[in-house]
């Protein structure tokens, strides 16, 4: 959905609830000005696509997660402990861009000083893109890992919302899953044992 340029002449009473309500909701005047005209004509714009998937995560997985304040609508951050030592925080970033066709990202990032359970955790993400790339060759996923951080690109055009919102929620899980198993003393090879038998049964991976 394409985007321009106009001119309105609005009264400052309307002007300042507008702005009020744009920063609790953590967008700008001209955004929540446009959705709520899409809203009242019964167009879809990209935000409100975007709601659709983040709706559906939340169902999904608000039960396994703790889900963080939202600070902005493109963005949604869910929280999860790992089970060594003092419990460090895992967080889960996911970042659509929805005028490129749902392209995005999820960033997971590990909460922690501690250089042992930075490298552990290095040593995981490695092991889970090569995993990835053995059994899904044809995702086509962008990784880029550093100090404790792994980002991995999103991308399915041509699916609806709702379908998206679940295979990320099902990825996000999955990958916190096979994350806690290695912190819990699991082998690689039982690891890939276990994935390699999924990955048979899955038919559709973001």
């Amino acid at each position: 959905m394409s985007k321009n340029i106009y001119s309105l002449v609005l009264s400052d009473e309307v002007i300042e609830k507008a702005d009020q309500l744009a920063y609790q909701m953590h967008t700008s005047r001209s955004n929540l000005i446009n959705q709520i005209l899409a809203e009242h004509l019964c167009c879809v714009t990209p935000e409100m696509r975007m709601q659709i998937i983040f709706a559906g995560m939340e169902n999904l997985i608000v039960k396994k997660f703790r889900m963080l304040e939202q600070t902005s609508a493109n963005i949604f951050t869910l929280q999860s402990r790992l089970d060594y030592k003092y419990k460090p925080t895992i967080l889960y970033s996911v970042e659509l861009y929805p005028e490129q066709n749902y392209t995005g990202k999820l960033k997971i990032r590990l909460r922690t000083q501690n250089q042992n359970l930075i490298s552990a955790l290095d040593q995981f993400f490695r092991f889970w893109i090569a995993l990835e790339q053995n059994y899904f060759p044809n995702t086509h996923a962008e990784y880029e890992i550093g100090s404790g951080r792994l980002e991995r690109s999103i991308f399915h055009a041509g699916i609806d919302e709702e379908l998206l919102g679940k295979l990320i929620s099902n990825y996000v899980q999955k990958f916190d899953d096979y994350l806690k198993a290695w912190f819990s003393g699991q082998s690689a090879q039982v690891l890939e044992k276990q994935f390699s038998q999924e990955a048979e049964f899955t038919r559709v991976y973001i």
